[in-house]
């Protein structure tokens, strides 16, 4: 004898119990009342239920009434060290399918999950760890609210069936994470803070801080201490941050192109596309979205900051308004047209960069298909990064080739930020070579060469046969 097989057979709209009269058991029951779900709550002390604090159709009732109310399933929507007070309820719930919504209380957790103790104490119920990455908010907006995934797992099949049943009548996405041992993952997910952001927040601050430290070492500390009291410590809190905010966007920019080239180059060397990439480039390859966010970010507050230049000017020195004499001073052709178009790069760049933030948005890259998508990403991404690359270079000028750049021997702070980004376009443009271009796309339609198909043949007869 097992459980499942004392499983009942649930109607249509079956009775669904939840024990548990908190703010997750109110959302869990409105929404599964708007999903046509007919819903029992128990509770130790239903009179202490503040009347109109659930739908009046749910019916309020003590714990054993709410369990023989339901069909064959039970939200334990009780806080799990109070899981030992329902042992007296084991007969009662034999056979039913026990619904695990708790997160786990820390991130490092040991021993079991709270799913697998909720087992261990229940043997003769089916459990089933779900819904505990769903907030009472998302419980309550439901599918109105764009796509909310449902992780399931159980070691009963019979009892994720009727989970993920109910999960889809209740317009949620069930996804199957497997057997009840990836609880203890499901559980600690939602303590997790941007756990795919902490990589590329860490390098974007590491090159703001470069950025910053060898400005404020080139254009303050030195020519203080060389020149004998000059001081420009002023240009800390304005000047300095938007001379690194670019620099930062155009290396971040190019870090999203970087590991795409790098797999490419990796594919040509190894001459087949079924060898996996290391571990460190397949995480940078996860985190291209990321950075490319990080970077539109600087490029934003950077044409911020510059508009709020000239306001600082306007505050520091008082405006004349007297009639202006009628010396008229030359016209520097060359100066206007190194203005207008670094002006113009910067704007068209931070304007195909807004694009490629907007289409990051899932609400917005679910409606392309992958050409689409492709293009966007990587097509107008490229454009962006020359617009990026012009703009610095249109706003150096020929002020490189000046041995006053280079005081103290540090050259300025856009040379240094045009150097990887450079490289990646200049990598990018031998990939489009013909011949280059033919045989990535051949390896990437699954041709091997006769070397990779002799190394890989090697390590499969090295592997021992048992």
């Amino acid at each position: 004898w097992s459980p499942a097989d004392a499983l009942p057979v649930c109607l249509t709209s079956p009775t669904v119990a939840i024990l548990g009269s908190g703010d997750f058991s109110r959302s869990l029951a409105l929404r599964l009342v708007a999903s046509g779900v007919r819903v029992v709550v128990g509770s130790r002390c239903v009179n202490r239920i503040p009347s109109g604090l659930f739908p009046d159709a749910v019916e309020l009732r003590n714990q054993e009434g709410a369990v023989s109310q339901a069909v064959c399933l039970v939200f334990m929507a009780v806080f799990p060290e109070h899981y030992c007070s329902l042992l007296g309820l084991q007969s009662a719930l034999a056979g039913k399918v026990l619904v695990d919504v708790s997160n786990g209380a820390e991130m490092n957790i040991h021993g079991p999950s709270n799913a697998e103790r909720l087992a261990e104490l229940f043997p003769d119920s089916l459990v089933v760890k779900g819904f505990n990455t769903v907030s009472t908010w998302e419980l309550q907006t439901g599918a109105h609210d764009g796509s909310r995934q449902v992780m399931i797992c159980s070691n009963s099949t019979e009892g994720k069936k009727k989970v993920v049943q109910l999960a889809r009548q209740m317009g949620f996405h069930p996804v199957d994470m497997g057997g009840l041992s990836a609880a203890r993952e499901i559980e600690v997910a939602p303590l997790r803070l941007f756990p795919s952001w902490s990589g590329p927040v860490v390098v974007t601050f590491l090159l703001f801080l470069f950025f910053y430290g060898y400005g404020f070492l080139r254009g303050i500390l030195l020519p203080f201490l060389a020149q004998g009291g000059h001081n420009a410590f002023y240009r800390l809190a304005l000047d300095l941050v938007n001379e690194s905010l670019p620099a930062v966007a155009l290396v971040t920019l190019a870090l999203v192109y970087f590991p795409g080239l790098f797999a490419a180059w990796l594919q040509l060397w190894r001459g087949t596309k079924y060898q996996r990439f290391p571990s460190w480039l397949d995480n940078w390859l996860q985190r291209r979205k990321q950075l490319g966010l990080l970077s539109f970010l600087c490029a934003a507050l950077h044409g911020v900051y510059s508009l709020c230049l000239p306001l600082r000017r306007i505050t520091l020195h008082s405006v004349s308004l007297k009639v202006p004499h009628k010396s008229s001073e030359p016209w520097d052709e060359l100066g206007v047209w190194r203005s207008d178009l670094y002006l113009s790069c910067g704007v068209l760049g931070l304007g195909v960069l807004s694009l490629l933030a907007i289409t990051s948005l899932p609400t917005v890259g679910n409606t392309l298909n992958w050409r689409e998508f492709t293009f966007v990403q990587s097509g107008l991404g490229y454009i962006a990064l020359t617009l990026s690359i012009m703009h610095t270079l249109f706003f150096g000028w020929d002020f490189a080739f000046h041995i006053e750049a280079y005081p103290f021997y540090m050259p300025p702070s856009y040379l240094l930020a045009v150097v990887v980004p450079c490289i990646v376009l200049v990598c990018r443009c031998f990939l489009l070579l013909p011949c280059i271009f033919t045989r990535l796309t051949r390896i990437r339609r699954g041709w091997e060469s006769k070397l990779s198909q002799l190394c890989i043949d090697s390590k499969l007869r090295s592997i021992p046969q048992f």
